[in-house]
């Protein structure tokens, strides 16, 4: 057979291959929105079968695949076969018995994790997740911080026996396609060999640990005023529950505790769109405009009728923000518990940068429809929340004092305790689990192994000695629901080389922090174009077309910052010599 007829059966193949993965996908899509939106055993059940016939599709399909030879594999099609066995985060084992018990599984710890609540001492009715976060945001009394982060924690012992079989079988169905385990499956996304991809993340993560380390320092010294020395030691691990959030991932809540006067913050998001009565709706109408003043279209009227903006009174539901394209072209939808905080603000902005390139790379072949890696996703949304800056407020009717230089520094403070104390956390989930899955980390080493990373890397530690029987990182919504978590602290690094680049489309030649592209059509069409590549080119491509840059780089980042980073430097000099 000839070469050209050779590819011509090669491409025949993926188009049936992408159709089948279409609908199936669909499929999936669907009996998931409905269990998220409506958790019940029945609801499980269904979105557990249609996700393990999805798996068995794109496992016997990428087996198939395996087996054409390259001199039958055009340029995109063989860009295809590579993708196939990496188009899913789980792979389960041929045999259907194995294959049905792993979604059931997944499907399982996710709603253990839904159904999950506490009463605190003192409260008459249990508390879910997000009654529980707001108390640790909110509350300065360390007995019940500790109480509610113990307290929520429980959660994770529940599920431990079911992660230590989810890990046998992913790692069963990894193995059968070539992968040394599901850890290197999911390093194997990035155009780049898995070790790699490993140094790869050490290297930005040494480009900002000691800004991370500067804010740290900053924060321990004003803790220790609020608590005391016996309660926040003066070296050595923080008390993970005085940080104003389950996982210490984001320190925002500690900012009326750090700064106050003429320090504090100019304006409150919060009470700004409270005092307006902005609804939920209205929230999501703010993040559409911005996305139709870049140039994009207005979202399509299904969104408005078919997201879940807020949390049901008569069911349960999966919470956790998510954005989706149930039918991987024009069905998009946002699942929100809404709340009218300046956080979730932010949130629905990065929420719609998920759908808006999920609508834009909707009409590439089915195997490209997704980001250029999974970072990208990510700080797509995040450049957008970048953009919400005191200028932008202004711009649509929210705020109306006028920037002041004084204000930089809580403005950047605000950020730096969202988005540097992220950056540990970001990196070390997934370098718990890679250990997991590659069986460093034994099953009796699961909650030792978690608290050794998290004192390595965020420099924290449970208000008490832990049982090595919990099970913590269950704690964490990616974790059951077996969601790779590298992708956030990557994305944490491109966004702000991506709000740089965009910045400079617009035409901002002054602080980043201060910069917003809310208006900018040239801003637009560069993010558009490359949106709209999809992951049909390898990731430097795309990461070229936005920035003109071929590395990831934390430059961005650390000159966002750079006047936090000095204030930050004074402070804590001037705190180490007891001034």
């Amino acid at each position: 057979m000839s070469a050209a007829r050779s590819s011509e059966g090669a491409s025949r193949f993926f188009d049936e291959v992408e159709q089948e993965l279409l609908q199936a996908s669909v499929e999936s899509q669907r009996a998931d929105w409905v269990y998220s939106t409506f958790v019940s055993e029945d609801t499980e059940e269904l979105s557990s079968a249609a996700l393990a016939r999805l798996i068995a599709v794109t496992v016997r399909r990428a087996r198939e695949a395996a087996r054409l030879s390259s001199a039958e594999l055009s340029g995109p099609d063989a860009r295809k076969a590579r993708l196939l066995p990496l188009s899913l985060p789980l792979l389960a084992p041929a045999d259907p018995g194995e294959a049905q018990e792993l979604t059931r599984i997944v499907a399982s710890m996710q709603a253990r994790y839904a159904r999950g609540r506490y009463t605190p001492h003192g409260r008459s009715e249990p508390l879910d997740l997000q009654g529980l976060s707001r108390i640790l945001s909110e509350s300065r009394d360390p007995k019940l911080l500790e109480e509610v982060w113990s307290g929520w924690h429980r959660v994770g012992r529940e599920m431990r026996p079911e992660f230590e079989r989810y890990v046998a079988l992913a790692n069963a169905g990894a193995k059968e396609l070539g992968f040394a385990d599901t850890g290197v499956m999911w390093r194997s996304k990035y155009d780049m060999p898995p070790e790699e991809l490993a140094r790869e993340a050490d290297r930005l993560w040494e480009q900002v640990r000691p800004l991370y380390d500067a804010l740290l320092g900053f924060v321990r010294r004003r803790l220790q005023a609020v608590y005391g020395a016996d309660t926040v030691p003066a070296s050595g691990p923080l008390p993970v529950h005085l940080l104003g959030n389950m996982w210490a991932q984001s320190w925002e809540a500690l900012l009326p505790l750090l700064v106050t006067g003429p320090a504090a913050p100019p304006y409150d998001l919060t009470k700004l769109l409270v005092e307006r009565r902005t609804t939920p709706e209205e929230m999501v109408r703010y993040a559409e405009r911005f996305f139709v003043s870049l140039g994009l279209e207005p979202l399509p009227a299904t969104f408005w009728s078919r997201s879940m903006l807020v949390r049901p009174r008569d069911r349960e539901v999966v919470c956790h923000a998510s954005a989706w394209d149930l039918d991987y072209v024009e069905d998009l939808r946002i699942k929100m518990c809404i709340e009218i905080t300046g956080e979730d603000f932010r949130t629905i902005h990065h929420e719609l940068g998920h759908n808006y390139y999920q609508r834009a790379y909707g009409r590439l072949p089915f195997l490209f429809r997704d980001s250029a890696h999974d970072g990208f996703h990510e700080a797509i949304g995040d450049t957008i929340a970048l953009s919400v800056t005191p200028a932008y407020l202004r711009r649509v009717g929210l705020l109306g004092a006028a920037d002041r230089e004084e204000d930089d520094v809580p403005f950047l403070l605000e950020r730096a305790l969202e988005k540097v104390a992220f950056l540990p956390f970001g990196l070390l989930i997934d370098k718990w689990r890679w250990e997991v899955f590659a069986g460093r980390i034994r099953p009796d080493e699961y909650n030792t192994s978690w608290w050794a990373l998290r004192a390595k890397y965020q420099n924290v530690a449970p208000p008490a000695p832990r049982d090595p029987e919990e099970f913590d990182p269950g704690a964490k919504f990616h974790v059951p629901a077996n969601v790779p978590y590298l992708r956030y602290f990557l994305a944490h690094i491109l966004q702000f080389q991506f709000h740089r680049a965009l910045l400079r489309s617009a035409g901002h030649d002054g602080p980043l922090h201060r910069g917003s592209i809310y208006g900018s059509k040239d801003a637009g069409a560069r993010l558009a174009r490359t949106l709209e590549m999809g992951t049909s080119r390898e990731w430097p491509d795309a990461l070229e077309a936005l920035t003109g840059e071929r590395r990831m780089d934390a430059g961005g980042l650390l000159e966002y910052f750079a006047p936090l980073r000095r204030w930050l430097d004074e402070q804590n000099r001037s705190g180490a010599q007891g001034g």
